[in-house]
Parts: C-alpha cells; structure tokens; sequence
C-alpha cells in the first residue's frame, strides 16, 4: 500500500550520536517482570524480536537493575549483572539485531521505590523492615500532598560513589553484551529522581540544595557511564516531571529552571533525552511545547517524545481499571517531527497488544485495543 505522505516522517532514518536507526519509531520500556531471578529467558527473546520484526527501529529494554545493592524490587524483573542474566541478555540482543533492530538496556535503581503490590495499584513506598538498608539521597519518602517520611539514613559521599561506579559497571557490560547503547532510568520517581526533586532531596552537601546542585548525582552518572563505554557509544537519558506518587509533581516550573536541570546533562556526555509524559501532546511550562520539545530547545540533543500514543487514555486511567482503545492521535505527533520539535516517538501499551504497531500504522491496519489482561502474558 502506498505510504501517504504525512505519515512518511515516522519511517525516515534517524541518528542517536553515531548510530543510525532505521526509522524514528522506539519501543518505551516497560517492565513485565517475566524474568525468574533475574534472568531474561527465550520468552523474552522472542518478545522482543516480535517489535522489530513488526518495524520498530529501537527497542529500550525494560528497566534493568544495577549491580548495586538496593537497586531492585523484583526478583522477576531483569538484571544486567551475573553469567545467567548476561547469557540470557546476549540472546535477546542476537534475536533484536537478526530482525534488523536496535537495542539499548534500560539502566535502572529504584532507589525507596517499592514494587506496587497488584498490577500496578498499591503502595509505591514501604517503610518496613530493611528500609534502613536501601538507598536514597536522603532516606525521605512522599512529597507533595503526600506526608515526608523518614525511612533511612541518608548515604555518604563513599556511598553515593559506590551507587555512581555501579551505573559505570552496568554500561560497560551492556556494551561487551552487544547491545547498541544504554538508557539511564532518571524518571518516574526512581533513585536518579529522587535526587532531582527537592521533596526527597534534603542534602546540604554538594549533592542537595538548588537546582544546580541536585543535578550533581545524575551528571556524575553520566560521566562515570561515558568513561566505561567511551565516546562513540549511545547513551540517552529517560526524564519525567511527574512521579508515580504524584502524577502533578514537577520538578521544575519555568523553562528556566528546567534548563538548569538539562543542560549540565547534556554536558555531562548525553547523546539525547527520552522525555516521558502521561500525553505526549501535552503543553509544559503554560506553552503549546511538550516536554522534548523544550529539552530540545534547550540543549540541542535529539529528544524521544512518548505518552498515550495511539491509544484513548493515559496508563493512570487504564490503571483505574478503564479501557484502553486505540485512536488516532498521531496529527502532532507527524507535525512535531517535521518541524524537528523531537526526534523519535516512544510507544509503549499499543505495542504491546500490537506487536507490528509500524505495519500496522503504514499500511492502515486497525490496531487492537489494550487491556490490563495482556499483562499476564509475554506475546
């Protein structure tokens, strides 16, 4: 079928620093904890081979754990440390680059997170036993109509080292595992957020205070993560204003103040930024710009758009139990890329009901609606 015109924008290379993807179409991560102790199996595999069969020029892989003590908070969630995990992860990316695809991990610290106690619902945070043990900037939970808690001590600077290599040890195993770049999980109210936002970070010392200073932990990642894997291999950064315990939290409230954020990112050795919003198109700071676009404009990196793509409703409605039926939302969406607002869409849900969601949007095949129930199972 002949591909129209307006659409045509989505299916045009793209670069992420020096590596080319085939069109500007990404998978979002999105974590399905279908991993046994860790360990991404053959299921796995062919999950994700499906996407780029089905068109998707970059997969990022669900969040992956550090190998850092309190990293994670599902023991069926992956792992990118250990001969089983890394085993399981070589063929995950054999399978992605034989359907001609690319492949980042998603590097990911969940920091006080907690893993929601029924699909999705439930408490994100948990004081109980051990809290004292995991790490955060400054031991403190909730924030902005939720009540701050102090669940553990606030690391010291070895400490906050210690996390900081163990990002750097990560990225340098993904590379030596094939994968094609790393995404850093600095969003959604996980460990690297947690630093950003001034309702979990207390610090007075070099890490905590304006802006400016608790951008600190999150550029040093970086840096550690561009020694380990060098200059020419691709490393985005995943940023979100809202929080999983607060869907109108910002981390910043003017363009100004968001560039404070950005910017020393993007110095620190980014390739580009992965903007995650509940709608994509959606206006940030009283304007018509969405989230990637104003990083865009601000920095000069290449942005990934992503939020609600072809579908009716946000995940914090479908999570309410409502249904999620596809729709065609995609007029600003072409229009932003054509102007060069952003450079990529991430799409996330209606790829998982719809393995070759790219087929399927360029020969004008209706989508399948997403349910909650497609969660159970690895298609």
């Amino acid at each position: 079928m002949k591909l129209s015109d307006p659409l045509d924008i989505l299916f045009k290379p793209t670069r992420i620093g020096g590596l080319e993807l085939r069109n500007r179409i990404a998978m979002a991560p999105m974590t399905r904890a279908m991993s046994p102790g860790g360990v991404p199996g053959e299921n796995v595999a062919r999950y994700y081979r499906r996407r780029a069969e089905g068109g998707v020029g970059l997969i990022i892989t669900e969040g992956t754990f550090i190998p850092h003590a309190s990293a994670g908070h599902d023991e069926n969630a992956p792992r990118i440390y250990g001969d089983d995990a890394l085993d399981g992860w070589r063929r995950v990316v054999e399978h992605v680059h034989d359907a001609g695809g690319r492949i980042f991990a998603q590097l990911w610290h969940v920091g006080l997170v907690r893993k929601p106690q029924v699909d999705g619902v439930g408490r994100l945070y948990d004081g109980g036993p051990g809290s004292d043990d995991r790490f955060s900037p400054s031991g403190i939970i909730g924030g902005n109509g939720l009540p701050l808690e102090r669940v553990g001590r606030p690391p010291t600077p070895d400490d906050i080292r210690g996390a900081i290599e163990a990002y750097g040890a990560a990225a340098r195993t993904a590379k030596a595992s094939g994968f094609d770049g790393v995404e850093i999980h600095g969003a959604h109210g996980y460990l690297i957020d947690q630093f950003l936002w001034d309702q979990t970070n207390l610090r007075e010392d070099a890490y905590g205070g304006d802006i400016g200073r608790r951008t600190r932990f999150a550029a040093e990642v970086i840096q550690e993560i561009r020694a380990n894997v060098g200059p020419d291999f691709p490393v985005v950064l995943r940023l979100s204003t809202w929080k999983q315990q607060d869907y109108g939290a910002r981390l910043a409230a003017s363009p100004d103040e968001w560039a404070a954020i950005v910017r020393p990112l993007a110095s620190a050795g980014v390739d580009a930024f992965h903007l995650s919003q509940r709608r994509y198109w959606e206006g940030e700071f009283g304007t018509e710009a969405n989230l990637a676009t104003w990083t865009k404009r601000l920095t000069g990196k290449p942005t990934i758009t992503v939020g609600s793509v072809t579908l009716n409703n946000s995940m914090a409605e479908m999570m309410r139990g409502e249904g999620s039926l596809p729709e065609n939302n995609l007029v600003p969406l072409l229009a932003g890329l054509e102007r060069g607002d952003f450079d990529l869409v991430a799409v996330g849900r209606a790829l998982i009901a719809n393995p070759d969601w790219p087929h399927r949007v360029r020969n004008g095949t209706p989508l399948i609606p997403y349910s909650l129930s497609m969660l159970q199972t690895l298609v």
